[in-house]
């Protein structure tokens, strides 16, 4: 991703003069409900990598870098659990990426930082920085926060900072000698820090099992995404845009049809059909950071005693064309993945739309979406994370659904994906074993 979501974005939503256009989701939906196939053939046939770590159509190619256990800048080496990532402009042409790793306090690797400040000494997650030069070589890596819970995914601000979320709300009383701090919160990386930052968790954002933020530049409200079974879709209203840490008012998504609350997930009954705009409103979460995460006080028990509603896992989530997209992993009667489209209100007042866009009914067709992106271009990527070959899947303008890379190395989720400043360079990410790709080719020629 850009440095400013409202650049990336601008450039994403492009369109001939005079010209509408749909998304490649609307396009997709627009192509299921008529029947028609729903696979095209994107760049064309993966062909398989002779490395055998990363399958990719003719034409592109790879450059594996920061893998698990390599020396970084600070001689640490770099830990595992390799996940969500955000790409900025850096300096003469450079890329800065910052990425998570999802490692628990039983992990075999941390990130680890001796001279610098630790969240919790007995955690191991945080994130690492990697500048990578305009020949797509890495010039350095380090960590940049250290001592956080399961750093899952994220998202970029409008302002140059990566959220990193943590996916666990471990607590000292509930969890006595595994975690010496409370956990479930989001923390902001500026993309420039040179070295691990002191780590300030954003409390009022909520303390939940996070996944995914996206930022409306518009309006400076930040779309949050938990990863539970029974999880809901957030939102946080700052005090002041770009000072997260200042507070606001965090809330949680009630569809209007239905006032008591609503499984989204469709099972064992489908009750959300596929491409219907529902009305949405907000609740507020009285206690944003609750003594514990388990019922009543939890946030998502408090939005669903407001009548919120329920989704399955939510995942990835992004923002453009004035509208965000985010998955459900395993949403829809099949269990293999959802993907809404919310659109905000005018203002905060207005509560906007929900639609359930895609729902999954085969797996050769989209299994467990989880970190999702746009490219500068206009086509979709998600990341898929389940059982068996992942693939980063494409959605073209078209909506035409198409297999763009696939871990060839193990069945290891891929995760990550974000593009560079100019445009010419997926990032990517496989987690097991950690292992950061950048990859380039005729991007065009689709």
């Amino acid at each position: 991703m850009a440095l400013s979501r409202r650049k990336f974005f601008a450039l994403a939503g492009a369109s001939a003069a005079g010209t509408v256009m749909m998304s490649p989701l609307q396009a997709l939906y627009a192509r299921k409900a008529n029947g028609q196939s729903v696979f095209g053939d994107g760049y064309g046939p993966l062909i398989p990598d002779p490395n055998g770590l990363l399958d990719l159509p003719r034409g592109f190619q790879y450059r594996a870098f920061s893998r698990t256990g390599d020396v970084m800048s600070n001689n640490s080496l770099v830990p595992g659990g390799h996940d969500g990532m955000g790409a900025f402009a850096g300096p003469r042409g450079t890329t800065i990426l910052v990425r998570n790793h999802e490692l628990s306090p039983t992990s075999a690797t941390k990130v680890s930082d001796l001279n610098a400040p630790v969240y919790d000494p007995l955690c191991k997650g945080g994130t690492t920085t990697l500048v990578i030069g305009n020949d797509r070589k890495l010039i350095r890596h380090y960590p940049s926060i250290q001592g956080t819970y399961r750093n899952c995914a994220g998202g970029v601000t409008p302002w140059g900072s990566w959220i990193t979320s943590e996916e666990n709300t471990s607590t000292p009383e509930e969890n006595p000698g595994l975690v010496s701090k409370r956990h479930g919160y989001n923390f902001e990386v500026p993309a420039n820090a040179t070295g691990a930052i002191t780590p300030i968790p954003l409390k009022a954002m909520g303390r939940f099992n996070h996944e995914a933020v996206a930022i409306d530049p518009r309006t400076g409200i930040v779309y949050e995404t938990e990863d539970t079974g029974d999880s809901l879709f957030y939102r946080f209203i700052p005090n002041k845009s770009d000072r997260l840490q200042e507070g606001g008012v965090l809330q949680a998504l009630k569809l209007k049809d239905f006032p008591t609350g609503v499984l989204t997930r469709n099972r064992p009954t489908s009750v959300i059909p596929v491409g219907q705009p529902l009305a949405a409103e907000w609740v507020t979460i009285d206690e944003p950071d609750p003594v514990s995460d388990a019922a009543p006080t939890g946030t998502r028990f408090q939005g669903r005693a407001k009548g919120a509603a329920t989704f399955s896992r939510g995942e990835g989530i992004w923002f453009g064309n004035n509208e965000l997209y985010f998955t459900c992993t395993d949403g829809g009667p099949a269990r293999l993945g959802q993907v809404w489209r919310y659109v905000p209100g005018a203002t905060a007042e207005d509560g906007g739309t929900l639609t359930l866009f895609v729902e999954s009914t085969q797996q050769a067709e989209l299994q467990a979406p989880d970190n999702i992106v746009v490219s500068p271009f206009g086509d979709l990527f998600i990341c898929e994370d389940g059982s068996g070959d992942n693939f980063v899947v494409g959605v073209n303008a078209n909506g035409e659904l198409y297999h763009f890379a696939r871990n060839a190395l193990n069945d290891s989720e891929v995760a990550g994906a974000c593009f560079s400043p100019d445009g010419q360079t997926m990032f990517l990410n496989v987690q097991t074993p950690g292992i950061t790709y950048a990859i380039w080719g005729p991007w065009s020629r689709a």
